[in-house]
């Protein structure tokens, strides 16, 4: 049986290590930890975060969120956008353009067809703006939903934003396939000349719902 790129890779790093007669190194582990901020500091520090990334950011309550949804999708045009199987339907009931649901048989290229998509997330960290998706929950999609449509307008709730990396890490598993979303995708050129949509979304929008 032909091993695989990946099995070959670590096969040599154990041959590597199996070879070394350097002692085992400890890595110090001393995170600061346990850090919390009130809700209202945390979601400022959150959005400051968001903004500073490019990315739009919208506020709304559990009773508001369909009609937030709306008009950022109104405002970018999204008249076809692809949603996770879980997301909870009742967000879209103000939205009155075309719904695709997602599932795995959908090839990756299609998306493309779509204007946006919406999905919920995992975790979030204020202090660097992050958010996280790991596919635990039916409301994130799969990575492709994600990654291929020009716009992702991603829900978070405020209840999950933690304030540092160590306390939202803490949050997932390392076993699912976890992304993390700080702005839109973006890179820089040779004369480093910001470029957006080049690996995954042009425009980010963040609604976060301050309660349930």
């Amino acid at each position: 049986m032909t091993a695989t790129a990946r099995e070959t890779v670590l096969h040599r790093v154990r041959d590597a290590l199996a070879l070394s007669d350097g002692p085992e190194v400890t890595v110090p582990r001393g995170y600061r930890t346990g850090r919390s901020l009130p809700d209202e500091e945390r979601l400022a520090l959150f959005v400051d975060r968001l903004v500073d990334y490019r990315a739009q950011v919208r506020t709304c309550t559990a009773a508001t969120t369909a009609a937030v949804l709306a008009e950022v999708l109104q405002a970018h045009g999204a008249r076809k956008i692809g949603v996770p199987p879980g997301l909870d339907p009742a967000w879209l009931t103000g939205y009155d353009g075309e719904t695709v649901t997602d599932s795995a048989d959908v090839p990756a290229p299609s998306l493309d067809g779509l204007d946006g998509v919406v999905t919920g997330s995992a975790v979030s960290c204020a202090e660097t703006g992050t958010i996280f998706l790991d596919g635990a929950a039916a409301d994130q999609g799969r990575r492709a939903l994600t990654l291929v449509p020009d716009l992702h307008v991603c829900v978070v709730e405020l209840s999950s934003v933690r304030t540092g990396v160590p306390e939202a890490v803490a949050q997932l598993t390392p076993e699912h396939p976890i992304t993390l979303i700080s702005g839109p995708s973006a890179t820089s050129d040779i004369e480093l000349e910001r470029v957006e949509g080049v690996h995954g979304p042009r425009t980010l929008a963040v609604v976060i719902r301050t309660d349930r």
